[in-house]
């Protein structure tokens, strides 16, 4: 089982930056993608940002480009998100998420990876609060 913990959230200033770290363990393939969703009070859960670790790929949503970018160390398990030049808007619980290949069937392994080609995430961790002060 996959597990995955966030750290790294807490109270900034607009325009402030903060780092978020996610801690994974468990995985069993090396093809994967982690990523980064996030959830304001009132508000649906959103996509924020993805790294495949087969080629580090990226894919960011709008609000994200430019300002957040996002980075994995594979042999630590750990994937990155830093976020500049905060907005009281990006105010909310920061999840951290992961997907991995299934067993190879027949030698073949059936890849995974970020939008606009892959979706879905199956592995969530706890959450960690980020809260931008105007």
């Amino acid at each position: 089982e996959v597990q995955l913990v966030e750290s790294g959230g807490g109270l900034v200033q607009t325009g402030g930056s903060l780092r978020l770290s996610c801690a994974a363990s468990g995985f069993t393939s090396d093809e994967r993608a982690m990523g980064w969703f996030r959830q304001a009070p009132g508000k649906a859960r959103e996509q924020v940002a993805c790294i495949a670790s087969r080629d580090s790929s990226t894919y960011y949503t709008a609000f994200a480009k430019g300002r957040f970018t996002i980075s994995i160390d594979n042999a630590k398990q750990t994937v990155y998100l830093q976020m500049n030049s905060l907005k009281p808007e990006d105010t909310a619980v920061y999840y951290c998420t992961a997907v991995e290949a299934a067993s190879p069937v027949g030698g073949v392994v059936v890849p995974v990876g970020c939008p606009p080609r892959y979706y879905g995430m199956d592995y969530w961790g706890k959450g960690t609060l980020v809260t931008v002060n105007s």
